[in-house]
């Protein structure tokens, strides 16, 4: 194996505007690949080391499928119940039907949480959330905001489509119900302490957050605390600074959507655990083979599929929590039918292929990173190397 191609392609893109970066491969559980571009901290010139601590953003849903898909495993509940068995306040629901809402023809089933074909949005501007910061004193504890989630009435009726949304926080919410632990308690000790995740939080310490990389935007507008202009054939405009995740909501909020806070060696571990599950090539199995299998499954209908529209998706259908390969053709993918994982907003991104034993993390940490299909390129550059 040689991954000259993948340093290539990384360097590449912090000699554009992406600051830095970082990737770790696991092949067979075995660590075969790590490399660094860039730098942590752009203004200083601190090298990127991969060692940074890093907001993985929507790469925390795998974590968060997973510790559902354990209790799944347990007997805790069926991917066809109602979710209101569990989660009452969903009972009564309301969907909006033009400018009212009506009660809602459909339940949610616990499936459609994991499929994100509830009905959810992303809306965190409502009043749901100003009524929860009410109740809480901005403190946003993970069933408040849910309980309070549920009186929005949903965008439309359960399992009509997908919709990418709070599905996975909701899912967190369930998670905390049937574990009878809070939700970042029960991910810490099934899979952060069962797979040595040691730089891997929800809600880290002052010494954690102060050796984070530092997080960055680009803009072509406002130019106020510029960084540093990065200029290209292409692009001209400044990379920014810029503090927190609006998705984790108050220090009592376990987003389930967004919340880790983690290393590229560290979550590596848990795409290897999962690629690799069954096997007998990791010595902690956190889910077994079969239920892999179901996760990696493509759960969405012919209707629901079309409204998974997204251009860096082609090819792909989406499981429980994770995008699948499906037609190699239509996505121009070297690697295998089943292929699967998913990416967060600040550029993070895991591959998973249990076909090959093979997992894959990468990460930077800026925001609209400008190049939506940097993540099939990584895939296409992955397998080439192998």
């Amino acid at each position: 194996m040689s991954f000259e191609f993948m340093k290539s392609f990384m360097d590449s893109l912090t000699d554009w505007i992406i600051p830095g970066n970082s990737i770790v491969v696991y092949k067979d559980n075995d660590k075969v690949f790590e490399y660094s571009s860039g730098y942590s901290d752009l203004e200083n010139k601190v090298k990127m080391t991969g060692g940074e601590q890093l907001y993985i953003y929507s790469c925390s849903k795998i974590a968060t499928v997973t510790a559902a898909l354990q209790l799944y495993e347990r007997g805790k509940f069926l991917l066809t119940d109602p979710l209101y068995e569990y989660l009452p306040e969903f009972k009564d629901i309301n969907v909006k039907k033009g400018d009212t809402a009506e009660k809602a023809e459909k339940t949610i089933l616990i499936r459609d949480l994991f499929t994100m074909t509830a009905g959810l949005s992303y809306d965190t501007e409502t009043a749901a959330f100003t009524k929860a910061r009410k109740l809480t004193d901005g403190h946003m504890d993970t069933r408040t905001v849910i309980r309070c989630l549920a009186e929005e009435p949903l965008v439309f009726e359960p399992g009509d489509r997908w919709n990418y949304s709070l599905c996975h926080d909701v899912l967190a919410a369930l998670t905390e119900v049937v574990s009878g632990m809070r939700f970042s308690e029960y991910v810490s000790r099934n899979i952060f302490d069962a797979l040595d995740m040691k730089n891997s939080y929800y809600h880290p310490p002052s010494d954690v957050t102060e050796k984070m990389a530092r997080q960055y935007i680009y803009e072509t507008g406002d130019t106020s605390d510029i960084v540093e202009l990065q200029k290209s054939k292409n692009r001209n405009g400044v990379v920014k600074k810029i503090n927190g995740n609006h998705l984790i909501f108050g220090d009592r909020y376990d987003s389930g959507g967004a919340g880790i806070i983690t290393t590229a060696g560290d979550y590596a571990l848990l795409a290897a655990a999962l690629a690799n599950s069954g096997r007998g090539l990791n010595k902690n199995q956190i889910l077994s083979r079969a239920t892999v299998e179901l996760m990696k499954t493509n759960h969405l209908s012919g209707e629901q599929q079309k409204t998974m529209s997204w251009p860096q998706l082609k090819g792909y259908g989406y499981g429980l929590g994770v995008r699948t390969m499906l037609d190699k053709a239509a996505g121009g993918s070297n690697g295998p039918a089943g292929e699967f994982g998913w990416g967060g907003a600040a550029g993070a991104t895991v591959l998973m292929d249990t076909e090959n034993n093979l997992a894959m993390f990468y990460a930077h940490h800026m925001l609209n990173p400008q190049e939506e299909y940097y993540q099939p390129r990584l895939r296409n550059i992955l397998y080439s190397c192998i």
